[in-house]
């Protein structure tokens, strides 16, 4: 509440209490009445819910009259303040919507969150902790109150609607998930964003084997099933707990320095065909490559430090953040006669 606000109600409620202490005395005065029986009829007369009797006396009947002005006065000075308020409110509500599209279409390689549900939420705090910007996409008002509490990006609709994914920018963004409870509106989901963006990158959620494969049909790029996921992270902890611990540690943004990158070499790359030992890689960022994805979806795993980094391959990378932004650094495209 503001300060304009809290005066306004002080001001009403003290002109209430000297109409109702001054009716009180001047009915005592004029009509020789009992205090309470002259708080009543002052009360009666502010309020407008009317009296039995008519007071005797043109004294009285005239602090009648003032009394009931006096009431109507107080009552639509606070309707105006409430009238008021109420304007400023929805002013400042337009506003805060029209900064929120605005900054949405702004947004470039972020991601869409359709689903903003146990999963979804999940995914949003990795993304806020890499610095990973994002757009929530739901309808569900519990959904909404959420993402409003936590100040993310949202807009309210479903990703099933083309409209609603062009409001959250997929013409511009780098990948989406489809994170809703319901394998049908993940599917949905997905066949509308792959329909929109046949290069984006979708990640869904499935609750089983057959909608998993429904959603891969549909164009999903990687298909997570939760329940599933839980009990082999489960038998890991069980089984190998310290390598289990390990994965953790390197694999969430809210943990120690630790990450692990993926970089893909393009054709403007100038390390492009060159080996990992000619780069000198570790001496150079200090990151340690780990892994190769070639352009066939094989992955060459420790690739030897005479494996040629070719355009197409993507590297997976463990380091410090300032380790892993001079392994981008390394690999970044360079314009042609640059």
């Amino acid at each position: 509440m503001s300060r304009a606000d809290l005066r306004r109600i002080a001001i009403a409620a003290a002109a209430t209490a000297v109409v109702f202490v001054g009716g009180t005395v001047g009915f005592t005065q004029l009509l020789h009445e009992p205090w309470h029986a002259a708080l009543y009829r002052t009360v009666m007369s502010a309020t407008l819910a009317g009296l039995d009797s008519t007071p005797a006396g043109i004294g009285a009947e005239f602090l009648t009259i003032a009394l009931a002005l006096a009431g109507v006065a107080i009552f639509g000075y606070l309707l105006s303040g409430a009238l008021e308020a109420i304007a400023h409110e929805v002013a400042g509500e337009q506003r805060r919507t029209r900064r929120r599209l605005r900054m949405i279409d702004e947004l470039h390689d972020h991601f869409i969150i359709c689903g903003y549900g146990r999963v979804g939420r999940r995914a949003a705090e990795e993304f806020a902790a890499s610095g990973q910007p994002f757009v929530v996409l739901d309808f569900s008002p519990d959904a909404i109150a959420a993402a409003k509490e936590r100040g993310c990006l949202y807009i309210e609709g479903s990703g099933a609607e083309d409209t609603d994914l062009e409001r959250a920018g997929i013409d511009r963004a780098k990948g989406l998930l489809a994170s809703s409870d319901s394998d049908a509106d993940n599917l949905y989901i997905t066949l509308s964003a792959r329909a929109r963006r046949p290069d984006l990158t979708i990640v869904a959620r499935a609750s089983d084997q057959e909608a998993e494969r429904k959603l891969v049909l549909a164009g999903a790029d990687r298909v997570v099933q939760p329940y599933s996921t839980a009990g082999v992270e489960m038998a890991k902890l069980a089984l190998k707990p310290q390598v289990a611990a390990f994965i953790e540690l390197v694999s969430s943004h809210a943990g120690p320095d630790l990450r692990f990158e993926e970089i893909e070499v393009g054709r403007e790359c100038p390390q492009a065909g060159r080996t990992i030992r000619e780069l000198r890689v570790r001496s150079t960022t200090g990151a340690v490559v780990i892994a190769l994805r070639k352009p066939d979806g094989r992955f060459d795993v420790t690739p030897s430090p005479d494996e040629p980094v070719e355009v197409g391959d993507i590297l997976i990378a463990i380091g410090t953040e300032p380790e892993l932004r001079a392994l981008e650094d390394l690999f970044a495209p360079q314009p042609v006669g640059a």
